[in-house]
């Protein structure tokens, strides 16, 4: 391949893992080198994906994360996701990066399918986009934006408002956007889920919103009382600590809308012991 195909499958590569300009090591298909051609129809908007680090060759709550890919490609597809090989192939992707510790993206979307006939069952593809792992700790202030995903259920490809609203509160100030959906129910972050504590115990919000890895692996772990219920905005002003959590880490939240919350580090550090109990499963 001469200077120029190398280049566009980099571009590519990187529009694909969702982090234009990122240091993308990889991108396969279906288990082989992806170029340019190939990945064009993943970036249709309609597909799902998961996110998950990867340390010596292992994933906490994989299981958990090959779920949520079977369950969204029968939603959006109609058809059945071969986990097995999904696995396999999510194992090959780092041996072919020459990565034991990575971060990997698995996108699922079809080249079969076709915007005029939706409800018709299709083949998946599957893409596995390998780039250098990360760990979020920083602490973060945020405020509350009035919004809601499509299908927030899902982990979908759909990300425009996540990213907008994120911007829109860096532009006023803020590191992110926690969202409030209806009636003004606090329900997940941009990209997080939230944990939240009230002087008593552990609150996890009930509201529309994707449900976390991370989220679930903590609330199975967390030895301490905790209460999953709708949390309204109003109450956020009694929250005396709160952190976000997702594949990347866990991080304390400074302040929500300016009101600090002096115990969210301590917090945060609380939620990191948890994981660091939660078993890790290789891929191969």
């Amino acid at each position: 391949m001469d200077g120029t195909g190398r280049a566009r499958r980099r571009a590519a590569a990187a529009l694909v893992a969702g982090r234009p300009g990122a240091a993308v090591t990889g991108v396969s298909c279906n288990g082989q080198p992806a170029d340019a051609a190939l990945l064009a129809p993943a970036l249709v908007n309609y597909g799902h994906f998961t996110s998950l680090q990867v340390r010596a060759g292992a994933v906490q709550g994989l299981d958990l994360h090959l779920q949520r890919l079977a369950h969204a490609t029968g939603v959006l597809f109609g058809s059945a996701l071969d986990t097995a090989q999904v696995r396999q192939w999510m194992g090959a992707a780092l041996q072919q990066a020459g990565m034991a510790d990575a971060s990997l993206r698995v996108t699922v979307f079809s080249r079969a399918f076709d915007f005029r006939d939706p409800l018709a069952p299709v083949a998946v593809d599957t893409l596995v986009a390998v780039s250098p792992p990360v760990q979020l700790t920083a602490a973060r202030s945020v405020r509350t934006a009035t919004y809601q995903r499509d299908q927030p259920a899902l982990k979908h490809v759909g990300t425009f408002g996540l990213f907008d609203q994120r911007r829109q509160a860096m532009a006023a100030g803020f590191d992110d956007a926690l969202f409030l959906g209806a009636g003004g129910m606090v329900s997940e972050g941009s990209t997080w889920n939230l944990a939240m504590h009230d002087g008593e115990r552990l609150l996890w919000p009930q509201a529309p919103a994707l449900r976390g890895i991370a989220e679930a692996l903590l609330q199975a772990g967390w030895e301490g009382p905790q209460a999953v219920r709708p949390v309204a905005a109003a109450e956020l002003v009694d929250v005396k600590a709160a952190f976000a959590c997702n594949a990347s880490g866990i991080w304390p939240l400074a302040a929500i809308d300016g009101h600090v919350l002096q115990g969210s580090a301590d917090l945060a550090a609380q939620g990191r012991a948890v994981m660091a109990r939660v078993p890790w499963q290789p891929l191969r």
